[in-house]
Formats: structure tokens, sequence, C-alpha cells
């Protein structure tokens, strides 16, 4: 049966077992109904025969049919995909590049042939075709991952089938032309303040004071045009800028020299105006980007002006400028201000501690002293939080000295003590320090974080606080304790003043951080210190407290037989890598090799106790040390500022310091 099956050339349809047994059963089924028929009427049953030989010869002739026209769609629906796979990868705008294990090219399609200068590429090895594209499938063929690259004048995402030895490349220079576009027609928006004209003016005649309005407001305007920028005065201090990020791009191209003009050609004249700008972009929201320039040009002020920031949203800060000293300002009605605004927050808190940064030095600690005295004048509880761990010698004596005096003894903590006795109502005063990772009780700064006052006299950097009570950051200032003894002058009379003890603790950090006051020294300098004395000051203790061990004399002295030149004016001394040694010494040692004749700027760096590089930089003011420690991230004063390293030995540190000197001065 099956070979009779076999020879009988059956329509397609049958082919399937199923089909068969299911027409067969049918077929059998009426049969036996016609044969029934035919017993009750015989024509009955002949007209069913006949019926049912017509629907076979119809079913069998209609299902051929569809099948012919079934097997026809797919054989011209298989050679259409067929053809269109082809052409596809002939004509499609998307390049394919087939290479072999050495490298060769095998073959690539008419799209990406276009982009060779050369049009004899098969069987040549890619780095012989195109050096370039080499390089670039090198690069990037161990990834599975699309890669945008730029190959001669083109973008493109690339990616590579190892495996099989393809590279697929499609061109997207338009679009990447059109988010280039989109990026640099985003809105800038910045904020100039002049930051001594209520000072300068106040001593000049209304001609002088016209001239200068003049003369600032044009050469702005001129700088503002030549670089298609959008400038206007909105008060006598103050500027609105809007700008593309295109014209951003060029200005930061320039270092923005504005600021040299200006202070320049105003010194000329003797009446030296300097520049601060907070410039932000990358919002959507222009009410945030406004916010964000005012919190930048804050920054820039809090850093000590003449200088620039700039900053997106999500990114770092860019700094321009801060080439400059602060220059001292000659009223203290800030300084009133700031002692009158503290009074108003002290009648809010029900304790107040005060804090300074890590292993503190005698400027932290005398203003921490400062701070519990004026709180005291206003009736208020006030502790100094001191981590008695790795204390300097300096404040070692301080501390003993301050045990003799059960008064101020008993007001001073460890951080877990003052954490223990903190409520939501202390306030928390931050001095010498911004940083809430330098700050000696962390614990408590987290505990207390949204009620928090901070006083210093260091450039502010970018890792503050959020939402400080109160900021009194003057980078003029010599110290922290010469801006805490000015407020001590507007305390209410009739309260107690400061004693010996801690007027002799904060004129011992005046004169820490003035190197006796030769460094960073100007009047109100002088007449802090003038103020300490008259209340009781002992200048022999103070230097008794500073005198510095036989042990730390000898090693300072021993980093400084290590100096060695790294430039004309800079020297650099490099402590043993298996050798701890105290900030302090090092310190010390980086001022001491400014006395030296033809040194400029130097720096030392040396291992510290906790397992850190650390790097002392100082400088005598024409080298902007400042900024080299914030590449490292570290930070300070233009002329006194430092940096700790994690995780690195000393001669990756030495490495990183010479590069960060070479950018500094590459970018100037």
């Amino acid at each position: 049966m099956k070979k009779l099956f076999a020879k009988i050339n059956l329509p397609a349809f049958l082919e399937d077992v199923r089909l068969r047994y299911a027409a067969g059963a049918m077929v059998l089924l009426a049969v036996v109904l016609i044969v029934f028929a035919s017993f009750v009427s015989p024509w009955l049953g002949l007209i069913m025969l006949v019926t049912l030989i017509v629907l076979i010869g119809a079913t069998f002739f209609a299902l051929a049919t569809i099948t012919a026209n079934t097997n026809k769609y797919i054989s011209n629906l298989a050679y259409r995909i067929k053809r269109g796979e082809q052409e596809a990868l002939i004509k499609m705008p998307v390049g394919i590049l087939i290479y072999d294990d050495q490298m060769n090219v095998e073959w690539t399609n008419p799209y990406l042939a276009q982009y060779f200068t050369d049009a004899d590429i098969l069987g040549r090895p890619l780095s012989e075709v195109d050096p370039e594209l080499s390089e670039l499938v090198a690069a990037h063929q161990d990834s599975t991952e699309t890669h945008s690259i730029t190959w001669g004048e083109h973008e493109f995402d690339m990616i590579i089938q190892q495996s099989i030895g393809v590279v697929y490349l499609m061109d997207i220079t338009r679009y990447a032309e059109i988010e280039a576009r989109a990026e640099s027609e985003r809105i800038a928006i910045g904020q100039v303040f002049l930051d001594n004209y209520d000072e300068i003016t106040q001593t000049l005649n209304d001609q002088t004071i016209t001239n200068l309005n003049s003369y600032v407001t044009n050469t702005l305007s001129d700088w503002a045009r030549d670089f298609g920028m959008y400038i206007r005065r909105i008060s006598n201090d103050r500027f609105i800028l809007i700008a593309y990020v295109k014209a951003l791009r060029q200005v930061e191209a320039d270092k923005f020299k504005i600021l040299d003009v200006i202070r320049e050609e105003t010194s000329k004249q003797n009446y030296p105006l300097t520049l601060s700008v907070g410039i932000a972009y990358g919002d959507p929201d222009l009410s945030k980007i406004a916010a964000t320039s005012q919190s930048n040009l804050d920054l820039a002020l809090g850093r000590g002006g003449d200088q620039v920031v700039v900053r997106a949203k999500d990114e770092q800060a860019k700094f321009f400028g801060g080439k400059t000293n602060p220059m001292e300002k000659r009223t203290r009605v800030r300084a009133r201000m700031i002692s009158q605004a503290m009074q108003e927050l002290f009648k809010q808190t029900d304790k107040i501690f005060v804090v300074g940064h890590k292993r503190p030095d005698m400027d932290a600690v005398g203003a921490a002293l400062g701070i519990r005295r004026i709180a005291q004048m206003n009736g208020k509880d006030c502790y100094v939080v001191i981590d008695p761990a790795n204390l300097h010698s300096d404040v070692e004596r301080l501390m003993s000295k301050v045990g003799q005096d059960p008064e101020i003894a008993n007001a001073i903590l460890t951080p877990d003590a003052a954490l223990s006795q903190a409520t939501d109502r202390s306030l928390l005063v931050m001095v010498d320090h911004s940083k809430a990772s330098m700050t000696s009780a962390p614990a408590l700064y987290q505990a207390l974080a949204s009620r928090v006052v901070i006083i210093d006299h260091h450039r502010r950097g970018e890792e503050f606080p959020e939402n400080p009570m109160l900021v009194y950051i003057e980078p003029y200032a010599s110290s922290t304790c010469e801006l805490i003894t000015e407020m001590l002058e507007y305390q209410p009379s009739n309260a107690a003043s400061v004693d010996k003890l801690e007027a002799t603790a904060m004129l011992a950090g005046i004169t820490v951080d003035t190197k006796s006051f030769s460094l960073r020294t100007g009047t109100r300098t002088f007449d802090a210190a003038s103020y300490l004395r008259s209340v009781g000051a002992d200048g022999l203790l103070a230097q008794n407290l500073l005198k510095e061990s036989v042990d730390n004399y000898i090693q300072k002295n021993h980093l400084i037989d290590t100096v060695e030149m790294i430039s004309q004016n800079m020297a650099l001394c490099i402590g043993e890598a298996d050798k701890t040694y105290d900030p302090v010494i090092a310190a010390q040692a980086a001022d001491t090799l400014l006395t030296l004749s033809g040194i400029d700027a130097s720096f030392v760096i040396s291992r510290r106790s906790d397992g850190k590089v650390g790097i002392s930089a100082r400088s005598l003011g024409d080298i902007n040390v400042q900024v080299i420690m914030e590449k490292l991230g570290g930070g300070g004063h233009l002329s006194n500022a430092a940096t700790q390293v994690e995780g690195k030995s000393i001669a990756e540190v030495k490495d990183m310091l010479l590069t960060a000197i070479d950018d500094t001065a590459e970018e100037e």
C-alpha cells in the first residue's frame, strides 16, 4: 500500500499523514451514508454519490490551487528577503568591514569604501590602509559594546564582533553636530561683583567715581561684546551676565583676562578695583541657574575675590584668577554685623559647642577659647571640643596651663562627651576651617549639621556645609583669632572681659599664622594684637607656648637638608619613605625655606602618622600655591596651603606635585 501511494503523485496537502487520515475518514463516512441511503432509495444513493464525487474533485482542485499559490508566494517572499539582505548589505548606510586574524581587510561594503582614500584595500593590512581606523579597532575589539569614535572628520558609532572579524560603523556626524550645537547654545548666567567698590569710592570725589564707573562699565561692555555676551549693570557694584556656553568656552580659553585688565588699569590710577564672578549653566530651570551663579559668586568671594568660579550642574567648579592676595578691608563694619548676628543666634540656643580642625593648632584653639568668652559675655554656656589625641606640642603646653584654671578646664570636652550633651537646640561653631571632613568632631557635626556657624580665614573650597546659619569667612585676615578678637570689642560692656590666658592663647594664634607678624599682616592684625595686649595677653608666655622642642628642631633641619630646586625659584624637601613627620614640622620647614635667598615657593613632602602623605606649600605671594594644592585635593591660602594624599608613595606624590605645578604654569 505504501508503495502504491508512493507511486501516486499526491497533492502537496495530502503529503501530511494527519491530513490523509482525516480525509480518508471523511470519505469513508460519506460512503457509509450513501450505502444506507441506497437501501432507502436507489436514486437518493446515486445523487449522494455524484455529489460526493463532485465535492471531492472541487476540494482537490481548490486545495491544489491554494497550495500552489502559497508555494509561489513563499518562494517569491524568500527571494525578495534574500535579495533585500544582499541589497541592504551593499547599500544600507552602515559601514561593514570584514578582516581576518592578521587584521587584513577581506571585504567592505560600498558604503564604507567611500571613507577610504585608497580604493584598492582588499587583502591589505588595515594598519596600512588606514592607521587611524586600525588603532581604533585594536583599542575596542575586546568589547562588544557600542563605542562613539572620531575617524577623520566624521563621528561614528562602532560595534565590533571579534569572533567573526566584523566591524560595523554608523556615521553619526550629523547628530553629533546637532548635539554639539545644542550644547553650545545652552544658557549661562553670571553675576559680576566689584569686590572693594564701597571701600574705594568712599574716599573719592564725585567726578572720580563717575570716571571709575564709566571705565568699568565700558571695559566690561567691550569685553562682553567681543565674546558675544550680554552684560548689564544692575547696581553700583554688581552686573548681570548672560551668555551661550560656546561664548563661555572662549572666555575660559582666554583665562578671564578681564580680571587682570581691570585690576591693573585701576591700580595705575591708585584705586585698585578687583572683580569676582560666579557663572552657572547646565540646568533647564533658569531660576536654578541664577541661584547657582549666586552660590558660585559667594564661593569666589569666600576665596578672597579677584577670581571667577564656573560650575555646571553636577560638575566640579572651575576656578580662574585668584592670583593676588585678598585686600584688607579698611573698616570693621562686617565684624560688628557678624557679632550682632551671633548674639541673636546665641539667644536661640541652649548650649554652644566650638570645634576646630583635626590636630588643632594654636589659632584653632585660641579662636575656640575666644568664642567661649563671647558666649559667656552673652550669658550662654559654651564648651570647647578638643580631641586629646595627637595634639601639637604648643597646644599641649596650652592645655596644661588651661588645667590650672578650673573655669576654663571645665569647659573643655572630648568629642564623645560633647555629643552626649548636645540637644536639638544646641549650636556648633566651626573655627579655623569650613570643611566637614576636616573637623575634629565629625559625629557632633552630623548631629548639629543644621545648626552650624562658620568662622574662618581660609579661602572657601567646594566642600562646604549645606545651609549654615552664619558664615564669617575673611581670607584677608591673618588668622581666625584676629577675626574673633575684633568681635570681642563689640560685646556687652558690662560683661567680664577676656582673661589673661585666653588673650595669650589668641595672641599666640595670631603669632603662629603670621610667622611672628612677618607674613599676611595688615593694620587690623596689629590692632587685634594691640587689643589683646591691652586686656592682659602675655607676650613672653605666648613665646614659651610656641617654643620648639630639640627633637622637632633636629627633624626640621633634617628635612631642610634634603632640599632640591625643582625650578628656578621653587624648592622641594622630601622626608624618608619609612619615617613619619609631624605636619607642624613639615610646615615649619616650608616656612624656613622661604627665608633663603632665591626661593619664592617651597614644598615639603612627608609621611604623616596616619599613613597619608602630606604636602606643605608656602610662597611669598607671587606663586599661588593654593591652586596647586587644590589640584591635589587640598586648599588653603594663596601663599599658605597644604594637602594630604592617601594610598600613594612618597615618590608618586612627588610626581603628582610636579605635574600639578606644570599644569598650573601652563594655565597661567
